[in-house]
């Protein structure tokens, strides 16, 4: 049973960064593999960064790679998303998910956290 939260999400000019936030309850965070994923408005929900339960494993979406940095630090049970160089085509809601195996199908991930808006203007 693992419970997500994130924060971090905002306003910010294009060009711009944010750090992102997912704090998670539960003994099993430090076994899971962790994925920031996204939704903007009337598109599909896409995967951002997948992370696995060491660190040592990492995926990003071509659209974010170079940009993106995803990490975890197990003691404080939180996985970050610092995001860099921000496009308005990042602007989406962004959720974190656990899995219990790595994966980048966002159907393998069996807890979400509620999502934060990330919204970058021009």
């Amino acid at each position: 049973q693992v419970q997500l939260v994130e924060s971090g999400g905002g306003l910010v000019q294009a060009g711009g960064s944010l750090r992102l936030s997912c704090a998670a309850s539960g003994r099993t965070f430090s076994s899971s593999t962790m994925g920031w994923f996204r939704q903007a408005p009337g598109k599909e929900r896409e995967r951002v960064a997948i992370i696995n339960w060491s660190g040592g494993l990492t995926y990003y979406a071509d659209s974010v790679k170079g940009r993106f940095t995803i990490s975890r630090d197990n003691a404080k049970n939180t996985v970050y998303l610092q995001m860099n160089s921000l496009k308005p085509e990042d602007t989406a809601v962004y959720s974190c998910a656990a899995a219990r195996v790595y994966s980048i199908d966002s159907d393998r991930y069996d807890y979400w956290g509620q999502g934060t808006q990330v919204t970058v203007s021009s």
